[in-house]
């Protein structure tokens, strides 16, 4: 059975001169609806790269890349922003928040290209913003909220579209241990809506709330293991 991200043979080279650097050589592999995935993997082992190209952020040098059914791997840049704008929501490490527009207005202005009204686009922001229960701070700019309300903010901001994918890339690399759990719990609430999130991280702890583990190494899959125990309360070690 192909999952909602299905991957065959995945390659990405890029181009010092005439030098080649291949930093993915050929990634198969699938991701079902409602998983929640993390991958994972040392400094120089592709899984940023391959997390641009789940995201489609990037295309592949070669290989098939099918999410959702459609074939993404050779899309124009155009097409391949409507899909990101559709089916998958991103977090990131640094939020990426403007900072000259309120949280209410970060999380509704992916609303903005799709041609939703600003009714409907505060009306839906105001719902997603109460999902990560920052309804008291709607108001406020990036630079009044902390470092977990910020990524809170985001986090709201990736779920307005109602997308497909949850794509959290190092979602907890700039917070402090006891934010880093609550915003993996949070995450775990969208998982258990019927999300399907994939977390790109560094830290083994916070792999733990994934519930299969996927491993880079040199640009290919080293292992890929579910975790049978995932974790579920989120407090500090």
């Amino acid at each position: 059975m192909q999952g909602i991200i299905h991957l065959e043979d995945i390659r990405k080279s890029y181009y010092l001169g005439k030098q080649e650097l291949q930093v993915l050589k050929g990634i198969s592999m699938d991701v079902f609806k409602n998983e929640y995935v993390a991958l994972m993997g040392p400094s120089g082992s592709g899984k940023s790269t391959l997390m641009n190209i789940l995201g489609c952020l990037d295309s592949p040098t070669g290989g098939k890349y099918i999410l959702n059914g459609k074939d993404v791997s050779r899309m124009p840049d155009n097409d391949l922003a409507e899909v990101r704008n559709q089916e998958i929501g991103f977090v990131f490490q640094q939020f990426n928040l403007l900072p000259r527009l309120t949280a209410l207005e970060n999380v509704a202005l992916p609303l903005v290209y799709s041609g939703v009204s600003k009714k409907e686009r505060l009306e839906r922001a105001n719902e997603v913003m109460a999902k990560v229960k920052l309804e008291d701070r709607s108001h406020h700019k990036p630079n009044e909220l902390s470092g977990g309300q910020c990524q809170r903010v985001a986090i709201a901001r990736a779920l307005i579209n109602n997308p497909s994918i949850i794509l959290a890339d190092e979602p907890t690399g700039n917070l402090d241990s006891k934010t880093s759990y609550e915003i993996m719990d949070i995450l775990g609430k969208i998982h258990a809506d019927g999300n399907t999130v994939i977390l790109v991280t560094h830290e083994e702890d916070i792999s733990l709330f994934a519930h299969r583990v996927i491993r880079l190494r040199d640009g290919v899959i080293e292992t890929d293991k579910l975790n049978t125990n995932p974790a579920t309360i989120a407090q500090p070690a």
